[in-house]
């Protein structure tokens, strides 16, 4: 990579000021992502763009000087994908935020990359319809970065994730030409199906500028329900019980005691702590399918002899109920030094498998590890949890992080369901993946972006010419 110390002021040239960020300290908040512990270098300017011309322009200028280039959204991954760690430009997409369109009757969406999930949920639901996609963060992060990352959620066990409601994209490619992939149409078979390549890229390949997006009818009722387990394996025994007697719930999301604990601290109506484990759910749909659903629901809880089973027959206290699980990570990071989030998926029926297998690595180890996830699709989250960092306790989180992940691929799994390789999996996309499939990934990318310039280092360990 040519090092450009010009950078910044050929952009102010570029661009208007107003689009250019050059100061130290404004360069040093694009550092990293939230993961935050990765090695940190600041990009040598940050670009905030307002329309695809100008990301085309920043693109053209980058590739013609071989100047590294990375794309961001709002920051808030947790696999060190927005991290430059060869400096250079990062593109800061959350100004272009627009939702360009919502088409009420083909039921698709056409918004630009910078758009909030959350505000673009309640613009479509002020509609009556329905965008599932649901992470986490979803009060800050953004369209573009769940379509890098193919991001996912608690309803990712009825609905999918983000990748299944992508039914087209617009992208600047690393010498700045501009391609439009797929369509508006739910069905679309021309050549290379080059919208789901690109989703899930990591922002490898290109910047994203537009995307249009699949919508859903708003389901009518909705019903949550608290399932109170005597064992973590019970309760990873009750959701393989509940997926195979085919009650989908839209969300069936799987706790520890302590996580209980910690929601407890922030809820009005306290869930119960006489269970070692939970399941959180909720179930959507017409009024009749919801009634029926849930009461299927509560008898095979009973056939497995919960401890308890909690119908939520008050909506703003559901809402509670979830806004705390949504709000879990972030209290984790206020207690402790450091918290690695674990992002594993293992086929459904191999969860009480997992469970048993995170208590083991925790005890052999003498590190905590909190547990918990979307159990419905089977992307459990276990997370290493540091009091405190030290040349010992970040040895033992290692060794953590990698029993983890060979554990989920033993049990026939994959090493991310939602987060994404970026920097924190990319030294163990091969155990997955293999040699062959990386070589594959490697020559689509010398394809498409033949100087490297494309967020270089991510989701494989890099090499030279890569």
């Amino acid at each position: 990579m040519a090092k450009n110390k010009n950078i910044a002021r050929d952009l102010f040239r570029l661009l208007n000021a107003d689009k250019v960020l050059a100061e130290p300290e404004d360069r040093l908040c694009y550092a990293a992502d939230a993961t935050r512990y990765f090695a940190q270098r600041s990009p040598d300017a940050v670009v905030l763009p307002e329309t695809t011309e100008d990301v085309s322009r920043v693109m053209k200028y980058a590739f013609a000087r071989t100047i590294p280039v990375t794309p961001r959204g709002a920051g808030s991954g947790l696999s060190g994908g927005c991290t430059p760690i060869k400096g250079g430009i990062v593109l800061d997409m959350k100004r272009m935020n627009r939702i360009v369109e919502i088409n009420l009757t083909n039921l698709v969406a056409q918004v630009e990359p910078g758009v909030v999930l959350a505000h673009f949920q309640r613009a479509v639901e002020k509609e009556k319809l329905f965008y599932p996609p649901d992470p986490q963060s979803m009060d800050v992060c953004t369209l573009g970065g769940n379509i890098a990352t193919r991001a996912g959620g608690p309803r990712g066990v009825k609905y999918g994730a983000t990748g299944n409601y992508v039914l087209g994209l617009e992208v600047v490619l690393p010498d700045g030409s501009v391609i439009n992939t797929g369509g508006t149409c739910v069905k679309h078979s021309v050549g290379y199906d080059l919208t789901h390549l690109l989703t899930g890229s990591e922002g490898t390949l290109g910047v994203i500028t537009r995307a249009n997006l699949r919508l859903l009818p708003l389901p009518p009722a909705r019903k949550t329900m608290v399932a109170v387990c005597e064992t973590p394996e019970q309760a990873a025994s009750l959701v393989t019980e509940i997926i195979s007697q085919g009650a989908v719930p839209a969300r069936l999301e799987f706790l520890l005691k302590s996580g209980i604990g910690l929601m407890n601290v922030y809820l009005a109506n306290r869930l119960p702590m006489t269970g070692e484990a939970y399941l959180l759910m909720e179930i959507d749909g017409l009024p009749a399918q919801v009634r029926e659903e849930s009461g299927r629901i509560a008898a095979i809880c009973a056939g497995m002899k919960v401890l308890e089973t909690r119908v939520v027959e008050d909506d703003k206290e559901a809402e509670s109920y979830w806004r705390a699980r949504q709000n879990l990570n972030p209290i984790l990071q206020a207690i402790f030094k450091r918290v690695i989030s674990e992002d594993i998926t293992v086929p459904r029926d191999k969860i009480p498998q997992l469970v048993q297998a995170m208590h083991e690595i925790s005890v052999s180890l003498g590190i905590p590890l909190g547990l918990a996830g979307h159990a419905g699709d089977g992307n459990i989250h276990p997370t290493v949890l540091l009091a405190q960092v030290n040349e010992e306790t970040e040895k033992k989180a290692a060794q953590a992080v990698e029993r983890i992940i060979r554990t989920g691929l033993k049990l026939g799994g994959a090493i991310s369901g939602e987060h994404g390789i970026g920097l924190h999996k990319s030294e163990f996309i091969e155990l997955e993946l293999g040699r062959t499939q990386i070589e594959v990934m490697k020559s689509i990318k010398k394809a498409i972006d033949p100087k490297g310039i494309m967020n270089p280092g991510k989701i494989w360990m890099e090499e030279a010419g890569l």
